[in-house]
């Protein structure tokens, strides 16, 4: 058998020993590490839920992580409540009142986001957080809740260590354009739109 899928051991030992060689060279070339800054967004589901999957990273090797939510406010979701069995390392702070639509009231939406956002602030200037997640921060940006460039300020100014992740849909583009990392997640089929409600253990 010829082509990339021959099962001859030689070929594939020898196939094999040129990918190592070239993914060698190419981390050679890699930095250490730094601080990076994550964007989730897209419509499709799952962009809290990989930054919550993160923090569990950061518990397994023992570093600090603070999540602000600036949306989500009455739902007792499983993760805040498995997050915060680790108070020494995660701090989770939920700060919303939920949706905008739910609340009807710009003004009281504005003042829980400058709310979360001096919660968020004080995580974003403080080395021991080696994550901090801003989840649903992309909502309130896009309905103009907190102003852009005193984000983005923040952001550039946090220790040089310290990763953040933005989630929610909408991420406005200078926000994309200044991430190391962005992950947009596309809605191919929800089960919502079958009339199927949040779930326990899938959607909180």
């Amino acid at each position: 058998m010829s082509g990339s899928h021959t099962t001859d051991p030689d070929s594939h030992a020898e196939r094999m020993a040129k990918k190592k060689a070239a993914r060698d060279r190419m981390m050679a070339g890699k930095t250490d590490g730094k601080g990076l800054l994550i964007v989730h967004t897209g419509t499709g589901k799952g962009k809290s839920s990989a930054a919550f999957g993160m923090v569990l990273r950061c518990i397994g090797h023992g570093l600090k992580s603070g999540v602000v939510q600036f949306i989500k406010g009455a739902w007792d979701t499983a993760e805040r409540r498995v997050l915060s069995g680790f108070p020494d390392l995660v701090t989770f702070l939920t700060l919303g009142e939920g949706f905008t639509w739910e609340t009807q009231d710009r003004t009281r939406d504005i003042a829980a986001t400058s709310r979360a956002w001096a919660a968020a602030t004080a995580m974003l200037a403080d080395p021991a957080y080696r994550m901090v997640v801003l989840d649903e921060l992309n909502v309130v940006l896009r309905y103009d809740y907190l102003d852009l460039d005193t984000v983005t300020a923040a952001l550039s100014a946090r220790p040089p260590g310290q990763h953040v992740v933005i989630t929610g849909r909408n991420a406005p583009v200078p926000l994309v354009e200044m991430a190391d990392l962005v992950t947009e997640m596309t809605l191919i089929k929800h089960p919502f739109r079958k009339g199927i409600k949040a779930q326990a253990g899938v959607e909180y």
